[in-house]
C-alpha cells in the first residue's frame, strides 16, 4: 500500500532565514519532520512514537519547489518513504512505527 502526500513548505518558512542566506534550501530536518508527521497521520499514531531508522538526502530543495511524499509499507512495522520534486528524488528513508500500531493497521 502506498500513501501519496503533497508537501507544502512555504517559501517564507522560518528555517530559510539561516539556511542559507542568499541561497536558501530546505533543511533536511524539515523534510524528515514532514515525512514523520505524514506517516504517523496516515497510520493514526502519535509522531512521537515513530522512529527514523535511516535517511538519505540526494538533492537540495529550494523554496517553493513542489514536493510529493510517497510512503510505502515495508517490513512490519517499517515504512519506506521517498520525497520527490517533479524532476528528481530529493530524499528517502525508513521509518519505524510502534509494533501495536503497525499490526492494528494491517487488520
Amino acid at each position: 500500500m502506498t500513501t501519496l502526500v503533497t508537501l507544502d513548505i512555504p517559501a517564507d518558512h522560518a528555517a530559510f532565514a539561516g539556511h542559507f542566506p542568499g541561497n536558501p534550501i530546505v533543511p533536511g530536518v524539515v523534510l524528515l519532520d514532514e515525512a514523520l508527521y505524514a506517516a504517523a497521520g496516515a497510520r493514526g499514531v502519535p509522531p512521537g512514537k515513530c522512529t527514523i531508522l535511516a535517511a538519505k538526502f540526494l538533492s537540495a530543495v529550494h523554496p517553493g519547489e513542489r514536493l510529493q511524499l510517497a510512503i510505502e509499507a515495508g517490513n512490519n512495522p517499517q515504512l519506506q518513504f521517498t520525497i520527490r520534486a517533479p524532476d528528481r528524488i530529493v530524499a528517502s528513508g525508513i521509518l519505524s512505527l510502534p509494533v501495536d500500531a503497525a499490526s492494528s493497521h494491517e487488520r
